[in-house]
């Protein structure tokens, strides 16, 4: 190789280490100064501190949408039990109606039967089929009676009992009064119409005949004052 070859590849050699010294980084790029750092972490801070504003405020905004929407679930709640129990009241008026036409078709039935059992054929309707005719007709009577009573039962309806106990002007009513000495003042000695309940609910008012002793007259009051 001669000295001109030499020079050139020495003079390659060199620009190619200059070139690599100028790509490495320098260690002022490295370590930063004080006054740098300190105004990126200022920076960084101030950053940190809106970011946790939006956060604070995001937070406070959902709040109130979840505050909103309980509010709103809670009055739906209302609205939707007041439309259930406004139903139910409508349902059970409804149904109020019926059962009273039952409780009338059940009276007539009743009827009836205690003017059936109460019949006494004669002599011309006991050499007749009447008698047998009345028995069989008596007997669909009941029949129907226990089938409609055992419907009502399933309903929650059932008889005021009166008979034998103090009149109760809440579930009774009186239609005559008579004197009996020998029995309880105020006591239900006859039902005229049998009153009915559905569950707690007064549904038919009972027609009874209650017991009122009379009241000794005073010699000595005026009877034109009684």
């Amino acid at each position: 190789m001669d000295e001109a070859s030499k020079q050139r590849l020495l003079a390659r050699f060199s620009a190619y280490l200059d070139a690599v010294v100028e790509t490495e980084p320098s260690d002022d790029a490295e370590s930063p100064d004080l006054f740098t750092l300190l105004a990126e972490l200022a920076a960084l801070k101030n950053e940190v501190k809106i970011e946790s504003r939006q956060v604070k405020e995001a937070l406070e905004q959902f709040r109130e949408v979840f505050a909103v929407l309980g509010r709103a679930n809670e009055q739906l709640t209302q609205e939707l039990d007041r439309q259930r129990g406004q139903q139910r009241t409508e349902t059970r008026a409804g149904e109020r109606e019926l059962l009273l036409e039952l409780l009338e078709l059940r009276d007539r039935l009743q009827s009836g039967l205690t003017h059936g059992i109460a019949y006494r054929p004669g002599f011309l309707a006991r050499r007749s089929s009447v008698e047998r005719f009345v028995a069989g007709m008596n007997e669909g009577l009941a029949m129907n009676l226990r089938r409609l009573d055992e419907t009502l039962s399933r309903r929650g309806i059932c008889p005021i009992e009166t008979l034998g106990r103090p009149f109760d002007p809440h579930t009774m009513r009186t239609l005559e009064v008579e004197n009996h000495p020998q029995r309880a003042s105020n006591e239900v000695i006859a039902e005229i119409r049998r009153g009915y309940r559905r569950d707690d609910e007064l549904l038919r008012t009972a027609e009874v005949i209650v017991n009122k002793h009379r009241r000794p007259i005073n010699p000595t009051e005026n009877p034109s004052n009684d």
